[in-house]
């Protein structure tokens, strides 16, 4: 593989972020390096890291974010159906049940969980929607 300029700021980049990101949140942040970046170049740049293995890619509901893959060999995410937030779980039992499961005729390497449920800012959005509403009928009756 060439080393790059472009290459290096890529992964300079996508390094920076402490969770998942977009290409488009990656494209803000080169630019404002001053780092401009054809979005072709961008592209070729994220392929190249994932086949890699320096950067995971997630396809999600709300689209594809990518993630910095610092030694990482397992995944752990939880993801708001509502609002499309993403964040890390950080849980050696889930690990420790995966790493230990043992499959037939097959060697893992790594693995990805997505759990989907509601992240408590907008469970609490939810209830107050519905606090509200609980409200407008007592008041109506």
């Amino acid at each position: 593989m060439r080393k790059t300029v472009e290459r290096f700021a890529v992964l300079d980049a996508a390094y920076s972020f402490d969770t998942c990101f977009t290409m488009e949140e990656l494209k803000t942040l080169l630019e404002y390096r001053s780092f401009p970046i054809s979005r072709a170049t961008l592209y070729n740049s994220l392929k190249l890291f994932k086949r890699l293995k320096l950067i995971i890619c997630h396809k999600l509901q709300q689209g594809t974010k990518y993630e910095a893959a610092l030694s990482i060999n397992s995944n752990c995410h939880q993801i708001c159906t509502l609002c499309g937030k993403v964040s890390k779980i950080d849980s050696k039992e889930i690990s420790s049940i995966v790493w230990n499961t043992r499959l037939k005729r097959f060697h893992m390497d790594s693995f990805s969980l997505y759990v989907y449920g509601m992240c408590s800012n907008c469970v609490a959005k939810q209830t107050r929607k519905r606090n509200r509403n609980n409200k407008r009928r007592v008041q109506t009756n």
